[in-house]
């Protein structure tokens, strides 16, 4: 008798997880894609192939900005975005679904999450939402922002580029880095789940009741600083994703680590943070965003 309102109760608790991430990553997703874009641009430009075929070399990120939009308009500053919002919805979804399934089964008797549980907890959720869903949106992302750096643009637009990758390459064309993506989106979330739930227990206290009600003001600004902790603590793991995901990783790397110490040796370990202003920008303004969002959507679901 106990054990069924139990089971009911999981069930509606995991579909407002779905909902409300999803919700969360779509708002996340169009606001931010600007900053994303650059930061990819920004990590492009180092490899050899990249300058081999004439890519074009910005001296940073104002002047990546400026000169895409002289160039292009607004609409260059959001070339790539339907995948990536599509991805950005539905890995949201898959993310705080995972999270919060795992999470309550972390939990001690007294209903209580150490650090160490929220970790695990996050990482699963990036491991799983990385091979499932950001894989393939950021391949594909990636490859139209290369694409729109060089002087002779072969893609008509995303349909077409999913097209001619799966034709040259088959369906492992876009699942390509997959390695570094998961690897990446496990480390992301792993560091900013913990960082976000420390700090608001922090903030409201560890009861159940205050943490469902946490104020709009605070989950945004602890969202933020969530946001700036997985920038600086998972960067390299993203520029070696971008660089695997480019079009002349398969030329270049043999895999993810090979990739990794190509960089490091070649360019200097700092290159491994190349593209860190722009992604500061936009994983403090998405942290607060999407946690803000999600914790709204939540109250609205209850």
């Amino acid at each position: 008798m106990t054990d069924k309102p139990k089971v009911r109760i999981r069930s509606a608790s995991a579909t407002h997880s779905l909902i409300a991430g999803t919700i969360a990553g779509t708002v996340e997703g169009a606001v931010t894609y600007p900053t994303e874009l650059i930061k990819t641009k920004m990590q492009l430009q180092g490899s050899q192939q990249y300058i081999a075929q004439g890519g074009h070399v910005y001296k940073g990120p104002i002047d990546c900005a400026t000169t895409t939009f002289k160039t292009q308009g607004i609409r260059g500053l959001y070339r790539g975005l339907a995948p990536m919002l599509m991805g950005n919805a539905a890995k949201a979804g898959v993310r705080f679904l995972t999270y919060d399934t795992v999470k309550a089964q972390l939990r001690d008797a007294d209903g209580k999450l150490t650090m160490p549980r929220m970790m695990v907890a996050g990482l699963c959720a990036g491991v799983i939402e990385g091979g499932t869903v950001v894989a393939p949106s950021e391949t594909i992302k990636t490859r139209l922002i290369h694409d729109q750096c060089m002087p002779r643009p072969r893609y008509r637009g995303t349909a077409d580029c999913v097209r001619t990758a799966v034709r040259s390459e088959g369906l492992a064309g876009i699942y390509r880095g997959v390695a570094a993506v998961m690897a990446r989106q496990g480390a992301n979330s792993c560091v900013r789940f913990a960082a976000y739930d420390t700090l608001k227990q922090l903030v409201v206290g560890g009861s159940a009741a205050d943490a469902q009600n946490i104020p709009f003001a605070y989950s945004f600004g602890l969202g933020m600083a969530a946001g700036v902790i997985t920038v600086y603590a998972t960067m390299p793991f993203d520029v070696v994703k971008t660089r695997m995901q480019s079009l002349s990783a398969k030329q270049e790397y043999r895999n993810s680590l090979h990739c990794g110490w190509r960089v490091a040796s070649g360019e200097g370990v700092a290159a491994l943070w190349k593209g860190a202003t722009p992604r500061l920008s936009r994983l403090m303004f998405s942290g607060a965003i999407v946690f803000a969002v999600y914790e709204e959507a939540m109250k609205a679901l209850r």
